[in-house]
C-alpha cells in the first residue's frame, strides 16, 4: 500500500514476530514490496490477491462482472465485500472472470522472482464461495498449496471483545454471522488439495489491536495453528491518504511487533511461530 507499511512489516520480520506477510499486485507501492520481500527471504510471502477496493491487471474487458465502475482513471472494482457479495449471490460474478484477475495478479508478483507460499484476499473476500473456488483453482495452477483461513473461531472472538466498543461489537457480530460458510471453506480446500491454518485471529478487533486485546488473545489461545491478522505501518503521508479506515492503528500495531515483550509472552505459552511453508 505505502512505503511506509513495507518498511514496518520488515522491521517486524527483523524483531522475530512476523514470520508471513501478502503483496498486493497493482498498488503504489507493489515494486518496493516485492524488493523488500526479496531482500528478506526468511519472510514468506503471499499473494494478497485484490477484487475490491483496487484496480485490475487484467483487460477491463475480460473480467467484465468484477468491475463497479469505469471513468477517466479507468476501470476499478467494487469498493466493498458487501457488494461482491450481492453480485455473487445475484449470479453477476462469473467464476473464470475472478480465477483470470487472480491468476494475473500471482503471475505478476511470480514474474519478479517470488516464491509465494500462499494466497488471501483482499477484505477477506474468498470467503464467498464462488470467489473461493476460483482463487483455489488460480492457485493451484501456479504451484501454490496454501490459502488462509478467514474464519475466526469462537475462542478468539471471546477472547478479544472489546464491550465498550460499537466497532467491536459490530466486527464480532459480523464474524460471528459468516462463521456459517465455513464448512464451505473447508471442503472447498479438501477438494482441491490446498493446506490452511485452524483459523483466523484478530479479524474481530482489526484497528483496535492493543497490548491488552494481544495478551487476552495470546493467553486463550488453544492447540493449534492459528494465523494472527496484523496491519502493522508508519503514520506518514502517504498513509493518511490513502483509502485505508486502518490508520492510527498501524503505529500502534507495529509497536506490539517489534516489541520484546510480546516475544516473551509467546515464549511463555510455548507457542511456535512458522508461516505457511510449515503447515
Amino acid at each position: 500500500m505505502t512505503l511506509g507499511v513495507n518498511r514496518a512489516i520488515a522491521e517486524a520480520h527483523r524483531a522475530g514476530l512476523v514470520t508471513s506477510a501478502t503483496v498486493m499486485a497493482n498498488e503504489a507501492a507493489t515494486d518496493d514490496a516485492i524488493a523488500v520481500a526479496v531482500q528478506n527471504p526468511s519472510l514468506r510471502t503471499g499473494c494478497h490477491i485484490v477484487l475490491v477496493d483496487g484496480r485490475p491487471l487484467s483487460n477491463p474487458d475480460h473480467v467484465a462482472t468484477l468491475i463497479g465502475s469505469r471513468n477517466g482513471a479507468g476501470a476499478a472494482f467494487r469498493k466493498t465485500i458487501s457488494r461482491l457479495a450481492i453480485a455473487s449471490m445475484a449470479g453477476a460474478v462469473r467464476a473464470a472472470d475472478v480465477r483470470n484477475e487472480a491468476a494475473t495478479q500471482i503471475e505478476r508478483l511470480q514474474e519478479h522472482g517470488l516464491a509465494l507460499s500462499h494466497v488471501d484476499c483482499h477484505m477477506h473476500s474468498h470467503i464467498l464461495p464462488t470467489v473461493l473456488c476460483a482463487i483455489l483453482q488460480a492457485a493451484r495452477e501456479h504451484g501454490i498449496s496454501a490459502v488462509r483461513n478467514p474464519f475466526e473461531p469462537a475462542w478468539s472472538v471471546a477472547a478479544a471483545h472489546k464491550r465498550s466498543s460499537l466497532r467491536s461489537w459490530y466486527r464480532s457480530a459480523q464474524v460471528i454471522g459468516l462463521r456459517a460458510l465455513e464448512s464451505q471453506f473447508r471442503s472447498a480446500v479438501n477438494q482441491h488439495g490446498m493446506k490452511t491454518a485452524d483459523g483466523t485471529i484478530g479479524i474481530a478487533v482489526t484497528g483496535l489491536l492493543d497490548r491488552s486485546l494481544l495478551s487476552c488473545l495470546i493467553e486463550a489461545m488453544p492447540e493449534g495453528t492459528w494465523e494472527l491478522v496484523t496491519h502493522p505501518g508508519y503514520k506518514d503521508r502517504a498513509l493518511m491518504e490513502a483509502s485505508t479506515e486502518l490508520k492510527e492503528s498501524r503505529a500502534i500495531e507495529l509497536e506490539l511487533l517489534t516489541s520484546a515483550e510480546t516475544l516473551d509472552l509467546l515464549r511463555r505459552r510455548g507457542i511456535q511461530l512458522i508461516n505457511y511453508s510449515n503447515l
